[in-house]
């Protein structure tokens, strides 16, 4: 990753609504969720959250796909790897760093409903 790159998408992450969206989609795992239902969980109104997936989708941290009258958002998590990367790659004072494995999306979770 390039330092404008990362710049980017550090600029996009440094927002409180984009940083609760975009840690709502790394959760949800590559299957994304819907934009309203977005909205819901984060109490933010359509129009505010829009503005803000935008601004993701810039960075190129999400991806949006249509289904039906929806559309629906996810994480990319080459770019979310690719940034952490670019952040440790000179850690550990330039020696040899123990390898870590790449994010991977988190497992889905069994919805429970009441």
């Amino acid at each position: 990753m390039k330092k404008p790159h990362a710049l980017a998408a550090l600029g996009a992450l440094s927002q409180e609504n984009r940083l609760d969206a975009y840690r709502l989609l790394v959760q949800a795992g590559p299957e994304g969720i819907a934009a309203g239902e977005i909205a819901g969980r984060l109490g933010v109104s359509p129009n505010t959250l829009t503005f803000h997936l935008d601004r993701l989708r810039e960075a190129d941290l999400v991806g949006v796909r249509r289904d039906g009258r929806s559309m629906i958002y996810a994480a990319r998590y080459e770019t979310m790897n690719a940034l952490l990367g670019f952040l440790t790659d000179n850690c550990c004072g330039g020696e040899s760093c123990a390898p870590v494995p790449a994010c991977k999306p988190a497992p889905r979770r069994a919805r429970v409903t009441a």
